[in-house]
């Protein structure tokens, strides 16, 4: 969106909320299985004018059935970490094959959900200052956790 030629002009933190505005329209209307004439009033009452509503409701009913499967494959309840294991990778040489000497980790996170579906495990690479900032991020959030709980 941000390289689209004809919103070159608009700020790109206007367009960013934009996006997740619509974004949100068209999630909330999947998941609440919305007809076209609520959307209609929602837009409405938005402000926004009779031939971008129809737009909106034209293409939000050409994709409504691929979105309902889309939403119904996600879930209702988020993953649960159930364990954590890592593995220090030392890349010595790029594919250029000059020398690099970069240390980093692969770190894969075992989760479980509620629902009966399967998830796979979740990988991902990260440098040491990187893994640093996630450990640091995860002992405020259990201290936030911990004084909730106090109260």
């Amino acid at each position: 969106i941000l390289d689209d030629p004809d919103l070159k002009d608009i700020d790109p933190t206007v367009l960013k909320h934009c996006h997740a505005a619509a974004a949100t329209c068209i999630l909330e209307a999947g998941k609440q299985k919305a007809d076209i004439s609520a959307i209609s009033t929602c837009l409405e009452d938005c402000k926004l004018d009779k031939e971008r509503i129809e737009q909106f409701c034209t293409e939000y009913q050409k994709n409504k059935d691929a979105l309902e499967i889309l939403l119904g494959s996600i879930g209702r309840s988020p993953l649960h970490i159930t364990d954590v294991s890592w593995r220090l990778e030392y890349q010595i040489k790029n594919n250029q094959l000059h020398k690099t000497y970069q240390p980093s980790y692969l770190v894969t996170l075992n989760v479980e959900s509620s629902d009966s579906g399967s998830h796979p495990d979740v990988s991902f690479s990260c440098t040491m200052e990187q893994l640093q900032d996630l450990v640091g991020k995860l002992k405020d959030a259990a201290k936030s956790l911990e004084r909730a709980t106090q109260m």
